[in-house]
């Protein structure tokens, strides 16, 4: 059992969070303290409980978030902090930031900046947790931190007595564990160790072993032996440190940078290897749970490489450790280690490259021989695990020459006759260290009426709660008595016949119930948000690896998930289609194809001076809630009543489907949904693929049945958003005036439509992005293929329609050689112009969101450093992009634009608000009340919303599209204004009455003081959409051309949302959306086996943006006097149009390839896929490295990501051993 279960199940402890189970998110992150007695003092440290085995925590201290601050009782600083600068949004990640900052400071109370992001190296950045670090001084501060309660460490829970006594008395003991399926061995000496891993060979060595928390979870294997034994962490002897085994990763670093300041120099460049390998392994929790380290000569010189997905993270794409020794006073190599990880099944040595250049003199011949030989060498198979066979073996050579010179560098400095590292290549050779971030928001102040909340940077509501861990979510809901547990069991086929199903082993397993398929449904078996052509369980016929065919109820999740597991299914398969470009080649289409056209497209291109044509390829992305899909479902006992508690955007479709499913009305199905942990449109249509087997199963059972997928189910089954694939052709004028665009998009669907034809239909409205056409066509094609089907994801197809554009806006102002920039103003829309689809543009802001950002940015200062700065480095180069946005507010499809409200006045003056939005960390219920507050002119104080449910507001639309504000706050005003006018005459008879006294006298004259408020868009005004939000951003990146790794060093966003109702919200909502975007645009893949096998599920192969990934200088401008006359009090939507402004980061990379390219004679248009993950960036930098490493039929088509030996540590060994 892990610590996490235990809390969790065990003592209700639910603050903590399970949100990877692979200690890669940072949600369950408690402290662990333990008193050391070799030093008699107290050793706090920050660990993940999911990893966490109950039974090593021995004479340990455990913190939870509940532990340390409540809001009854009193808050912890961190945790006031977190919520009153708005810090928490969705909260589910909250409480794991709070306890690694917790930690933090019950070891150092004053830590430096650099500590603190260290300390939150493990913790994910998922789109709804960004902290804002203000320096403004043109806007009031969205907090005002002379409010907060000061920081005292003296006032910190003690470590218990009880605990310190015993691990006095007990020492070193031997501990032994038994449960129904493992053991757990803790010897007390090396004899006893020794001895009892040969009575058990097979016993897992668990020393800081994180993967065997991750083999638990995700691999669930039947029988564990843990051997657990402590000895003294390091001692030195002669010039060597030794490093003993239960030394954790981050005790080596506190010991090796205390050797490193008091050492020379030369004698710890091992020291400072291992040290900046450290600062990118995993995070803290990681660490914080698991060699020997020499001193060097001055003829010694040793450097160490990690290249990966993302800096902040414990898996490698290669890395390597490298060390030569040169005979006393030359530079002559006598002695050279090459070691690489990442290149072979285990760390490799490149021992023939390392002969060859024995005896040789270091400088360019020698690199030259070395390259070339290492081009040789280090070969991979075209379908090696992992893929990227090009890039790696690229990498092989560039790490080679990083380390060619660091060396001749230092040589230099030594006094040494070399060569001198040109002027231009010194920064390839620099070790990253990031700077302090810094941010910047600018708002408009509401100033109109003192008392009034809109307006105004009010905290969000839940923040409080969330930071304490109070605040409850589908899952902390606490257990019923009799309640049961549900696992899926799904597909392992693309496409498949089912000829049989036995599920005899599993029904015979202790505490299963019973198991449930396709004949088990009392309804209908055809479900689908918009089509029916899906369903709930597989009957006869898979159609993705995934495609859920049964469940298995126990009465424990770990019992469930044994069972499914050995659920056996015989398939017959047949033929199967994953990719876009094999739907093309099959014309494997839904129907119907989309098309907008406008103008004279024909005449366009006979009018234009240069005609271009090109193609883009934009990736998939996983939602990544925090909060995984989760369902309660609980029967009432009478009339086939059920209620559902559902982590769901869309609580009416998850009512009306279950009671299809059900056979029933849906008056007898009751859906509540409180607050979600993150949705993004992910838990708008895919969470009733859950909701309805789980009520199935209740319905069957006659019990309650709960299910919380486990991320790498919830990656499996869910879908995402969709890959898009877009062809172009567009016509211009030499002045960079576009005048004929022909584009085509085709997005990859999965196996049912959901609502894909509604998303390349927004990808179409979002053709031209903020550019004036006349002449276009754009056509939408929907491919059927055989993967989990793709859904709603923040932007719904606006985002992949906008990128392909400015793709060919960037190739169009490079093909002329003109400032993208100024190609990009040229064409931006003007006031009154008209859309492809005929809605004319009014209010338009774009003209000054543009100038603004070029202003606060200092585009034309950076541009010109920039250049600077590439004319005088070879090997990094920094692009700039400025990019805008138009996003169309409104759902596409006409009768969603519709939303209820109900009010409560109760005698005491308290307020109930419920309305048909959900909450999922972006405000809207905060929002709301402040609506509520404004009409009708009490605090915000006295307004309450409890949840969202379908039998106080019906026929809901989903949570959606960014229109909820809009749609849900008109809806309050209007039941607010009908009991405004029920009160009116208790005011007019008692003006200096208070709000209670009108209440009372509207009581007791018998006045209803409930009322519904309804509200929709006008849908007879012909407009796709009801207004559109506009936004610039511009972004300046350095990149690594060596590495293909780049720096995001600066963002700026001028965003026009109307009138804000709150600007701390929609800060965040613009802050959130553009991490999100980058992810997208830069470093989220998911890749799948050619056999439709999702490889990605979790985060230690998916990787969404972390703390280090935010520029390091982030300025948010709200536009002013930009008032929007069609929404609830002149505001404007902001959850999704942000987004795409992340694309002018991928812009700047792009630009600053361009800039490499360049030095290698190669200029004009090229192609560069999204994401622009390291490995295109690296391929994208065409140079001498590059040339030596061909690509090979076949290159690039490994699929499988498996984990390789790669830590650092591997290859120190065999570098010196």
């Amino acid at each position: 059992m892990t610590l996490l279960t235990y809390l969790r199940r065990k003592l209700g402890l639910t603050g903590t969070k399970l949100g990877c189970a692979e200690g890669g998110c940072g949600a369950c992150t408690v402290m662990l303290s333990r008193y050391q007695t070799h030093t008699q003092q107290l050793l706090h440290y920050a660990v993940n409980a999911c990893l966490a085995p109950l039974c090593s925590l021995h004479l340990v201290a455990v913190t939870t978030v509940e532990g340390i601050g409540s809001v009854a009782r009193k808050l912890h600083p961190v945790q006031e902090r977190i919520a009153r600068s708005h810090g928490s949004q969705c909260g589910f990640c909250t409480p794991g930031i709070v306890m690694s900052m917790y930690a933090l400071l019950r070891n150092n109370a004053t830590p430096k900046m650099a500590d603190v992001e260290e300390a939150f190296h493990g913790n994910a950045l998922t789109p709804s947790c960004l902290i804002f670090e203000l320096e403004n001084s043109e806007s009031p501060s969205l907090f005002n931190a002379a409010d907060f309660a000061p920081f005292d460490p003296t006032q910190e829970i003690i470590f218990p007595p009880e605990l310190m006594s015993l691990t006095k008395g007990q020492g070193s003991a031997s501990l032994r564990f038994h449960g129904d399926r493992a053991t757990w061995l803790q010897p007390a000496s090396l004899d006893e160790f020794l001895r009892l891993k040969w009575k058990h060979p097979d016993a897992r060595v668990v020393v800081g072993n994180t993967e065997v928390g991750q083999s638990v979870a995700h691999k669930r294997t039947n029988a564990h032996i843990h051997t657990h034994t402590q000895t003294h962490t390091h001692t030195h002897v002669c010039f060597t440190i030794f490093v003993g085994t239960p030394c954790t990763l981050s005790h080596m670093g506190a010991v090796l940078r205390q050797e490193v300041e008091t050492r020379p120099p030369h004698q710890t460049q091992v020291f400072l290897a291992v040290l900046e390998q450290l600062r990118w392994f995993a995070g803290l929790q990681i660490r914080n749970v698991a060699v020997s380290l020499p001193l060097l000569t001055s003829t010694q010189f040793v450097s160490a490489f990690k290249q990966s997905p993302r800096r902040e993270d414990d898996i490698s794409t290669v890395t390597a450790a490298m060390s030569v020794t040169f005979a006393p006073g030359t530079a002559v190599v006598e002695d050279l280690r090459l070691s690489y990880g990442g290149m072979a099944a285990v760390t490799a040595l490149a021992g023939k490259t390392a002969a060859r250049l024995l005896g040789r003199r270091w400088g360019e011949e020698l690199l030259q021989d070395a390259c070339s030989s290492l081009a040789e060498e280090m070969t991979l198979d075209p379908s090696a695990p992992g893929g990227m066979v090009t890039y790696r073996r690229t990498l092989t050579l560039s790490l080679f020459y990083k380390f060619y010179l660091t060396v001749l560098h230092k040589l230099r400095e030594q006094g040494l006759n070399v060569e001198a590292v040109p002027s231009d290549c010194l920064s390839a050779a620099e070790v990253y260290h990031p700077e302090t971030p810094s941010g910047v928001q600018i708002y408009q102040v509401n100033t109109v009426v003192l008392d009034d909340v809109v307006g105004r940077p009010m905290m969000h509501l839940s923040a409080l709660k969330q930071a304490t861990g109070e605040a409850v979510y589908c899952d902390d809901v606490p257990l019923y008595e009799n309640e049961l547990y549900l696992a899926l069991v799904t597909s392992s086929k693309a496409h498949a016949h089912i000829l049989s199903i036995d599920s005899s082993v599993a029904e015979a397993m202790p505490g299963v119930a019973c198991c449930v398929f396709a004949e088990d449904i009392p309804g209908s078996n055809a479900v689908g948000p918009i089509t029916y052509d899906e369903t709930v369980l597989a009957d006869g016929q898979v159609t993705c690896v995934g495609h859920i065919i049964g469940a298995v109820v126990a009465d424990t999740q770990l019992a469930a998930q044994r069972a499914a597991k050995a659920v056996r299914i015989q398939y017959e398969e047949l033929p199967h289609i994953i990719t876009i470009q094999e739907a093309i080649a099959a014309q494997s289409f839904y129907q119907p194809i989309r098309t907008i056209e406008s103008g004279d497209l024909e005449a366009g291109f006979k009018q234009a001076d240069h005609i271009l044509e090109g193609e883009m390829h934009i990736g998939g992305q996983e939602h990544f809630y925090l909060e995984t899909n989760v369902t309660l479902a609980v029967p009432k006992g009478e009339d086939g009543e059920m209620e559902l508690f559902v982590s769901t955007q869309s609580a009416s479709k998850t009512q009306l489907l279950v009671a299809k499913v059900l056979g029933v009305p849906a008056n007898r199905v009751v859906v509540r949904v409180k607050r979600m942990g993150g949705g993004f449109g992910g838990k708008e249509t895919r969470t009733t693929v859950l909701s309805t087997v789980v009520a199935v199963a209740a319905n069957k059972l006659k019990r309650p049945v709960r299910c919380m997928l486990d991320r790498d189910e919830d990656m499996l089954v869910t879908g995402g958003r969709h890959p898009f694939y877009g062809k172009y052709k567009v016509g211009f004028l030499n002045s960079g005036k576009v005048v004929a665009l022909d584009v085509s998009y085709y997005s990859n669907a999965g196996n049912s439509m959901d609502l894909s034809l509604s998303i390349v239909e927004r990808a179409l409205f979002h053709m031209e992005n903020s550019y004036s056409v006349a002449n276009v066509r754009g056509r939408g094609f929907v491919c059927r293929t055989n993967l989990p089907s793709n859904t709603a994801f923040r932007g719904f197809g606006g985002p992949q329609g906008m990128m392909v554009t400015e793709s060919w806006m960037t190739d169009v102002a490079q093909s002329l050689g003109r400032p993208a920039e100024e190609v990009r103003r040229l064409n931006l829309y003007v006031e009154g112009e008209s859309t492809p689809y005929n809605q004319i543009l009014d209010q338009l802001t774009l003209d000054r969101c543009w100038d603004q950002c070029l202003q606060r940015s200092g585009y034309q200062q950076r541009r010109a450093a920039a250049d600077l700065y590439n004319r005088q480095n070879r090997w990094t180069k920094r692009g700039l992009a400025i990019v805008p946005t138009k996003f169309g507010i409104s759902f596409t499809a006409a009768f969603l634009n519709q939303a209820g409200a109900l009010v409560h006045i109760y005698t005491d003056g308290s307020v109930l608000l419920t309305h048909g939005g959900t909450e999922m960390g972006q405000g809207l219920h905060t929002k709301m009340v402040q609506v509520a507050s404004r009409v009708l002119g009490i605090p915000c104080s006295k307004i309450h919303i409890s949840e969202t449910s379908t039998n106080t507001v019906p026929n809901t639309s989903p949570t959606a599209a960014s229109a909820s504000s809009d749609l849900n706050g008109a809806a309050v005003v209007n039941a607010c204004q009908t009991l405004l006018q029920r009160l009116a005459p208790y005011k007019t008879l008692n003006p200096k009455g208070s709000w209670e006294d009108w209440v009372k006298a509207a009581y007791f004259d018998r006045v209803n003081l409930s009322a519904n408020g309804f509200y929709n868009f006008d849908t007879n005004s012909g407009r796709a959409f009801n207004y559109f939000t506009y936004g610039v951003a511009c972004s300046e990146v350095e990149i690594d051309c060596l590495t293909g790794a780049h720096k995001n060093l600066s963002t700026t966003i001028v965003m026009d949302v109307g009138h804000s109702l709150n600007p701390a919200i929609d800060i965040g909502q613009v802050e959130g959306a553009f991490m999100q975007g980058l992810g997208l645009f830069t470093l989220e893949e998911l890749h799948y086996s050619p056999r439709g096998v999702l490889l990605t599920r979790g985060p230690g192969s998916y990787k969404i943006p972390a703390f280090g990934d935010i520029p390091t200088q982030l300025t948010v401008s709200l536009l002013r006097d930009a008032p929007n006359d069609k929404a609830i009090f002149a505001s404007k939507a902001v959850g999704e149009p942000p987004l795409f402004l992340a694309a002018s980061v991928f812009y700047a990379i792009k630009d600053a390839i361009s800039a490499a390219r360049v030095e290698s004679g190669v200029s004009g248009p090229f192609r560069l896929d999204s994401p622009a993950s390291a490995e295109r960036i690296r391929t994208a930098c065409c140079d001498r490295f590059t040339k030596l490493v061909q690509d090979e039929p076949g290159t690039n088509q490994g699929y499988t990501l498996s984990k390789f030996l790669l830590g650092v540590f591997h290859t120190f060994c065999r570098v010196f051993f």
